[in-house]
């Protein structure tokens, strides 16, 4: 092989890879251009620009939204423990109860009724942070474990 021809297939290789890089750098130009409609390139650029700035002011909105729904849905109730109970000798059946309704930060009640066959007497204990200012029965404590085990 002649030294001329060596320079000649470096040359076809060089030409080759120009040509490929112009190829790819139209096609990007022809996305980013695609409906300018005859703007320059200038205009092209500034309104993607605007897009992103704009894209991005919507992302913080969308970021602070999602933020805030976290928070209030820490708020409802996600915890939930039952215990059925018959707390009367004389009464068949488990038809007494204690439930408890907690959200995320173990905040809620615990709901308790007592049944008897002249009544049903309904009881309710604020809890805050997994504890109740009043003192928990046997079956609340149950209920509130229940509860707490779940989250």
């Amino acid at each position: 092989m002649s030294f001329q021809e060596i320079i000649l297939g470096i040359m076809v290789g060089w030409l080759v890879v120009l040509t490929t890089g112009l190829i790819l750098i139209l096609k990007f130009f022809n996305r980013l251009s695609a409906g300018a409609k005859g703007e320059d390139l200038k205009k092209v650029l500034d309104r993607v620009l605007v897009t992103q700035i704009k894209n991005s002011k919507d992302l913080t909105r969308i970021d602070k939204e999602i933020r805030k729904l976290e928070e209030q849905g820490t708020l409802h109730v996600q915890k939930v423990g039952l215990i059925r109970f018959n707390p009367f000798r004389e009464t068949g059946g488990k038809h007494s109860f204690s439930l408890a309704l907690l959200n995320a930060k173990n905040t809620g009640v615990i709901l308790t009724g007592l049944h008897t066959r002249e009544r049903t007497r309904l009881y309710i204990k604020a809890i805050k942070k997994g504890k109740s200012e009043h003192e928990l029965s046997f079956e609340e404590k149950k209920a509130l474990t229940k509860a707490q085990e779940r989250g």
